[in-house]
């Protein structure tokens, strides 16, 4: 039996939805007006970046963006097209590839990063308290430990509407 939201569960979902969606949005085109790189151009190359020796195997790449497969092969071949990334054999894994920052796709990020963040902290972070900052940290790390124990989630609910 569907148990059908709340209306405050769907304004809060629809919320939510419409917030994503608006933020991908705001932010993409001022990558793309300032940078030429795409939101999904910077999430790559600060994923990169932000590891020690600026490479990264495809497949773990892919779960940390929580992307498939196909999106990320097609995301890392536009990105080498521009020279922002290189593909390397897995030196532990024939099958498997490795990305590696460019100096060009370092610069990309280098100089793309100060002007994105300030505009996450003016669209997001400039609107909220402190005491909601820590709110938002807890849901949405509440949320996201929700989500990665689906099978938890659902046992509980079983063992719960057992009593």
């Amino acid at each position: 039996m569907t148990t059908w939201l709340t209306s405050e569960e769907q304004q809060a979902w629809r919320g939510l939805i419409h917030l994503t969606a608006q933020l991908q949005s705001v932010l993409g085109r001022q990558l793309q007006d300032e940078h030429g790189i795409s939101l999904a151009d910077y999430e790559v190359l600060a994923r990169l970046h932000d590891t020690s020796d600026h490479r990264m195997r495809a497949r773990d790449l892919g779960v940390s963006l929580v992307w498939e497969q196909s999106r990320l092969s097609h995301q890392l071949a536009r990105m080498q097209r521009r020279g922002l990334v290189e593909r390397e054999e897995c030196e532990t894994d024939r099958r498997g590839a490795t990305f590696r920052l460019t100096p060009a796709g370092r610069a990309a990020i280098v100089q793309a990063a100060p002007s994105h963040v300030e505009a996450v902290r003016r669209l997001v972070f400039d609107g909220l308290s402190p005491e909601q900052v820590t709110q938002l940290a807890d849901l949405t790390g509440g949320l996201l430990a929700h989500l990665s124990n689906p099978n938890d989630n659902q046992r509980q609910r079983r063992k719960s509407s057992d009593y």
